[in-house]
C-alpha cells in the first residue's frame, strides 16, 4: 500500500505540474517518471518495459516523413483547395479539415492523421489570419472519434480484437454507426460556439479564391518521390496484420527510404521532430507504468466490476464511464490491458458465451478512444497537436482545451450510452 500510495501521489503531482503549466509538460513527465525509479517504486528495467517504443517510433517516423513533404508545398496546394471548397467561409472550412481527419483516423493511426492535416491548418489559418486552435481542437477530437470507428483505427481497439477475435467488420457494423452520429453531433456544436468569431473581410477571401493551387507546389520531383513513400507507408498500415510488421517499424523504414532517395541532410531533417512531445510521452509511460506495477489500476478495475453486483446493464454503463474519465487523464492502453482480462474473467464466472460479452467490449471501446478527447494529455494525437501549436507560436493550455473539449467528450458518452442501451443492454 506504501508503494502505491507513492506512485499515485507522484502520478498526481505530474498532473498538477502539467495543469498548472509552471513546468513545461515534458519536464514534469521526465521528473514524475525518473523519481519513481529513484525511490525504488519501478526498477529501471521494468520503467523501459512500460514505454511504449511502438508508439514512439511511429511519431519519429512519420513527424520525419511529413517534415520532408512539407518542402514540396503539398500542404499549401491542399490548403488552398479546402479554402475554395468551403468557399473561404472559415467555420465551413473547419468542419471540413474535421471532417476529413476523422475518415482518415478509421483508417490511419490518428497520429499520422493529424500530422498531415496540421501542417493545411496552419497555413490557411495563416492566410486567413484567424487564430487556429479552434481548428486544431476540432482536429483533435475528430481523430479520437474517427479513430473509434474500425479495428485499426485506435491501438484499444487494435487490443481488444486481438483478445476476442472480433474482426474488422465486427467494429465497422457495431461502432461506425454510433460515430457517425458522434461526428455530426460534435460538428453541429462547434459550428453554434463558432460560427461567429471568424471575421475574415471579403477581401481577403477574394484574394484567396482567386489563387491557382496548382502555383503552390515548389518541387514536383519531390512531391512524386514524397508520395511514393506515404502511400507504401498508408498501405503497410492497412496491411500491417498480415505483414506481421509494427506501426514502429513501417513508419520508420518509410523515414528511412524517403532519406534515401531524397539525400536530405539527417540533421535538417531531425529537426523537424517534435522531440518535446516525445519526451513527454517517454516520462508519461513511466508515470503511468507506475500505477500499473503497484496495483492502482487493477484495483480500480476490480473495484469497477464488483460495484455492480453482477447487473449486466449496469456493469456495461460503469465500464463505459469509467474507461471515458480514466482515458482522459491516464494512458486508456495499460487501463484496456488491465480491463480486458476482468471481463474475460467476470464472463467465465456467469458462464457467459463470448457473444454474450460483446456489449461490454464495444461499451470499453467506446469509452477509451472517446474519453481520450477529455483532456490536452488523454491521448498521443492530442499532445502532438499541442507540441506543433506551441512550435507554431499559439500554445493550447490545458485548461483552455478541457473547457471546450471535456464537455464535448462527456456528449459523445451520453450518446454512446443511448446507443448501446437501445441496442445491446
Amino acid at each position: 500500500m506504501g508503494q502505491s500510495l507513492i506512485a499515485l501521489t507522484i502520478f498526481l503531482g505530474t498532473y498538477a505540474l502539467i495543469i498548472s503549466e509552471k513546468l513545461h509538460r515534458a519536464i514534469a513527465a521526465l521528473l514524475g517518471g525518473t523519481l519513481l525509479i529513484i525511490l525504488g517504486i519501478v526498477s529501471q528495467e521494468k520503467a523501459i518495459h512500460h514505454i511504449d517504443w511502438n508508439t514512439l517510433g511511429l511519431l519519429i517516423g512519420m513527424m520525419i516523413i511529413v517534415g520532408i513533404t512539407k518542402k514540396t508545398g503539398v500542404f499549401q496546394y491542399l490548403a488552398v483547395k479546402a479554402v475554395k471548397w468551403a468557399k473561404g467561409e472559415p467555420v465551413y472550412i473547419l468542419i471540413a479539415l474535421a471532417t476529413v481527419t476523422a475518415f482518415l483516423s478509421a483508417f490511419l493511426d490518428n497520429v499520422t492523421t493529424v500530422l498531415l492535416i496540421v501542417p493545411v491548418t496552419f497555413n490557411i489559418t495563416d492566410r486567413l489570419g484567424i487564430n487556429p486552435i479552434p481548428f486544431l481542437i476540432s482536429q483533435v477530437l475528430a481523430s479520437n472519434i474517427g479513430g473509434t470507428a474500425t479495428l485499426i483505427g485506435d491501438p484499444p481497439n487494435i487490443m481488444i480484437g486481438s483478445q476476442t477475435h472480433l474482426d474488422f467488420l465486427d467494429f465497422l457494423k457495431n461502432l461506425t454507426p454510433v460515430v457517425a452520429i458522434i461526428h455530426i453531433a460534435t460538428m453541429f456544436l462547434f459550428y453554434l460556439i463558432y460560427r461567429k468569431d471568424f471575421n475574415v473581410s471579403a477581401e481577403l477571401k477574394k484574394k484567396l479564391l482567386d489563387l491557382n493551387e496548382i502555383d503552390e507546389i515548389k518541387d514536383f520531383a519531390l512531391l512524386k518521390k514524397s508520395l511514393f513513400v506515404l502511400g507504401l507507408v498508408i498501405l503497410g498500415f492497412i496491411l500491417h496484420g498480415t505483414l506481421g510488421l509494427e506501426s514502429a517499424t513501417i513508419a520508420l523504414f518509410g523515414a528511412a527510404l524517403l532519406l534515401t532517395i531524397t539525400r536530405d541532410e539527417p540533421e535538417e531533417v531531425l529537426l523537424t521532430v517534435e522531440w518535446p512531445s516525445i519526451f513527454f510521452f517517454l516520462g508519461l509511460f513511466i508515470v503511468v507504468g507506475g500505477l500499473v506495477e503497484t496495483g492502482v489500476i487493477d484495483r480500480v478495475a476490480r473495484w469497477s466490476l464488483e460495484a455492480t453486483k453482477g447487473n449486466f446493464t449496469l456493469t456495461g454503463m460503469l465500464i463505459l464511464w469509467l474507461s471515458a474519465i480514466a482515458s482522459a487523464f491516464v494512458d486508456n492502453i495499460p487501463f484496456v490491458a488491465t480491463m480486458i482480462p476482468l471481463i474475460q474473467k467476470m464472463g467465465a464466472l456467469a458462464g457467459m458465451t463470448p457473444q454474450a460479452l460483446e456489449p461490454l467490449w464495444w461499451a470499453l471501446s467506446l469509452g477509451a478512444c472517446l474519453g481520450g478527447n477529455g483532456t490536452i494529455i488523454g491521448a498521443s494525437a492530442n499532445v502532438i497537436v499541442a507540441g506543433l501549436a506551441e512550435k507554431n507560436g499559439y500554445p493550447i493550455s490545458f485548461m483552455g482545451f478541457m473547457k471546450i473539449a471535456f464537455p464535448l467528450m462527456l456528449v459523445s458518452i451520453v450518446i454512446s450510452m443511448g446507443y448501446l442501451l437501445l441496442f445491446y443492454f
